[in-house]
This record gives C-alpha cells, structure tokens and sequence, in this order.
C-alpha cells in the first residue's frame, strides 16, 4: 500500500569487522536488535562499567544482513515511486570504509 505522506527514514546497516580490524584484536563495540530497530553502542572494554548507549531507527540491518533484504524492505517503494515520477532520495552517509559503496551496488 503507497503512503500518503512523504517521509525521512533513517536506516542503519553495519558491515562486519574486516581482516584488519581482526588481525589487529579490536573488539566489536555494536550490537543491534533488527527487530525492534535499536543499536546498543558499548565503550571499549577499558570502561566496561558504563553502560551501552542505545539508539532507536527506523530499520537497522546486521552485518549478516543481504543487498537483497535491504533493497526489498528499505528501497523497493522509493524506487517504484521515482520510476513513476515522484522525487526521492537515498543518501547514503558514513565514515571512509564504513560500506556505503557496499549498501548501494
């Protein structure tokens, strides 16, 4: 069903750590709960007494999350809807080497 109104959603996908990232024993410091949208920041275990901060999206996708997910539950409208005319954007935004490319292919 097309929605009525226009809208800003906020998307959050996070890539795996990469090769480097391993090699070198950083620790993974995000955690996500796709389901209800949330992503828990922790600090570094140097401050493990503080607690995760925690921020809420619209939709929020995991490392092990696919292009095709994405695509069909993010995008798929807005795409449909600038084929028939209609504005729309997607920016994508980020860090250098933090899988945006990745995201749009």
């Amino acid at each position: 069903s097309k929605k009525s109104a226009e809208s800003v959603k906020v998307v959050v996908r996070c890539r795996p750590m990469n090769e480097k990232e391993v090699a070198a024993g950083y620790e993974r410091v995000v955690e996500m709960d796709s389901k209800r949208g949330i992503v828990y920041l922790s600090t570094p275990s140097s401050k493990k007494d503080e607690p995760p901060r925690e921020f809420t999206f619209d939709s929020v996708y995991d490392w092990n999350s696919k292009q095709r997910d994405l695509y069909d539950e993010t995008f798929s409208e807005l795409v449909e809807s600038v084929l028939n005319g209609y504005n729309g954007t997607i920016f994508a935004y980020g860090q250098t080497g933090t899988g945006k490319t990745f995201t749009m292919e």
